[in-house]
């Protein structure tokens, strides 16, 4: 049964109260953080005239502030979720708590909805952890399993749909009035902070909420989706598949994905992530199979030109932070070009120097760059066309006194430098003829942001084909015919993403609660998965 809404029965407002409107309300809500956060540090809180009190608070706006809805379901999860055991029941309170979130959130903008659902994949990841510790050999635990993953194709539903909704009026800036450290509090029971309850995302991305204080609710919903993503592409590792076709799988899906959020903070967050030696899905996989994931997400991120993050399409998102986002771009692909030639794979590190110099990125950086030191813009070739030849130009402007990497990529500059002083293995253009790849190797998703189904559709269909072509020419030659009489199976299978009619339903209360029904699934709204997993029931 799904959590109900606690609404008080009896009213303790004095006869005097002021209405919630204007300066009164933004008073209540400050003075009422700070009354709980107060209660929370007592070694017996008691949090029951709060649940009154921000129950009120959300109900008094349309769209209410993040702060009153997250306090809201955090403490009366914590009021009704008694401490249990079975770890089937416990999927059953994670997804009573995902129904209780969308509830509240269901009259907000898009970006509000993903960031308030920080709290549900942190229940959810607690599950699945474990979960996948446990030999699943009781038939309660497959189970569990079963409805885990369910559950969190559920979430990403619903995540899709928000997605959809039009977000051109959501920007960078609206800002959380409350330090996220803060709010974290609400939903731990130890003093553990942001690092469990970000436990899928980087370091320097945990720092950053723990040093910025108030953090921005656009920035947090791109980080919550980063976390479903990855969480759902490491449940996908358990569906029991042979690795060649579980890669194929991963490839397909992992494309859509990005394709489908739309979401410039996402990207954002998941190249950061790829900054770090390591993922951090390391309490979910094994090592072997964080190698395979970075693969995927290298293949994700440097062989797509995703047109959304064009930066005549995000026009929300200033320049700087989009140079930066550039800038890290330009060290990953120079790293995962080296990572596969210290491996041996020299047809996938051809494929990314071709991808790169294919794409809009070295324009674009070198367009910045040369704008920011006032100098005459040349050919893209005068800096060279691959990733270490365009960063050695930057590291050489760095050393006279232009700053040009972000604080993060500066804190590397070391290695960088490192790596740039390696024996160069590129070879001239003339032999590199011979074993060139396709020139379809780099694919652009025109996506021009049209709502229409059919458009969508027939965007992720050309993009799903365009992708698994590619793949197979990254394949030792003496495999290409039987690689490509699988790549002509594969082109034939279609994503089974969400169908949302945006034409006929407006109104994102509405379309996003369809997602949620009693039993947590609705056939209009659930992801399909595009691996077939023989331990999860399908459901009707």
């Amino acid at each position: 049964m799904a959590l109900a809404l606690m609404e008080p029965t009896t009213s303790t407002a004095p006869q005097n109260f002021k209405p919630l409107v204007g300066k009164n309300y933004e008073f209540k809500l400050n003075q009422s953080i700070q009354d709980l956060l107060a209660e929370i540090h007592k070694e017996t809180p008691n949090f029951s005239p709060f649940i009154h009190i921000f129950h009120e608070l959300m109900q008094a706006k349309l769209d209410p502030p993040l702060e009153s809805i997250w306090v809201y379901a955090g403490l009366t999860f914590r009021s009704r979720n008694l401490q249990k055991d079975d770890i089937l029941d416990r999927v059953t309170v994670s997804k009573d708590l995902f129904q209780l979130v969308s509830a509240c959130s269901g009259s907000c903008s898009s970006s509000k909805s993903i960031a308030l659902l920080a709290p549900v994949v942190f229940e959810v990841y607690k599950v699945v952890v474990e979960l996948l510790g446990k030999d699943l050999a009781s038939k309660r635990e497959r189970k569990a399993m079963r409805e885990a993953k369910s559950l969190v194709g559920v979430i990403l539903g619903y995540a899709n749909v928000c997605c959809c909704k039009d977000s051109s009026e959501e920007s960078i800036g609206s800002n959380l009035i409350t330090p996220f450290v803060d709010l974290v509090r609400v939903w731990m029971d130890s003093d553990d902070g942001i690092d469990s309850f970000l436990p899928l995302v980087s370091g320097e991305i945990r720092e950053r909420f723990s040093v910025g204080g108030c953090v921005d609710v656009v920035y947090l919903a791109g980080v919550v989706l980063a976390e479903l993503f990855l969480l759902e592409l490491c449940l996908k590792f358990t569906a029991g598949i042979a690795r060649e076709e579980l890669e194929k799988e991963l490839k397909i899906w992992t494309v859509g994905s990005i394709s489908g959020f739309q979401s410039f903070y996402f990207f954002e967050t998941l190249i950061r992530m790829l900054q770090e030696e390591i993922l951090p899905v390391t309490s979910l996989l094994r090592s072997e199979d964080e190698v395979l994931l970075r693969k995927v997400l290298y293949d994700a991120v440097i062989l797509v030109e995703y047109s959304f993050l064009n930066p005549e399409r995000v026009i929300n998102v200033p320049t700087e932070h989009m140079k930066c986002l550039a800038m890290a771009r330009l060290i990953i692909t120079h790293e995962a070009v080296e990572f596969f030639r210290e491996g041996g794979n020299q047809m996938r590190a051809i494929s990314y120097n071709n991808a790169f110099s294919s794409s809009r990125l070295p324009s674009q950086i070198i367009k910045w760059v040369t704008n920011q030191i006032g100098l005459e813009e040349k050919a893209n070739r005068s800096y060279g066309s691959s990733p270490k030849a365009l960063i050695k130009w930057l590291l050489n402007l760095e050393n006279q006194g232009i700053k040009v990497f972000d604080d993060s990529i500066s804190r590397r500059r070391t290695k960088i430098v490192l790596d740039n002083s390696k024996a160069d293995f590129e070879q001239p253009a003339s032999k590199l003829e011979d074993i060139r790849v396709d020139d379809d190797i780099l694919f652009c998703i025109d996506n021009k942001g049209e709502d229409k189904d059919t458009d969508k559709e027939k965007m992720i269909a050309s993009m799903s084909s365009a992708f698994v072509s590619a793949a197979h020419t990254m394949k030792s030659t003496e495999n290409e015919g039987r690689k490509r009489k699988e790549g002509l199976s594969a082109e034939k299978k279609k994503i089974k993403f969400v169908k949302y009619d945006l034409g006929q339903n407006s109104d994102s209360t509405r379309t996003r609660s369809a997602v949620v029904s009693d039993d947590g699934v609705s056939s209009e709204s659930e992801v399909d998965n595009p691996i077939s997993d023989d331990d999860t029931d399908t459901k009707e």
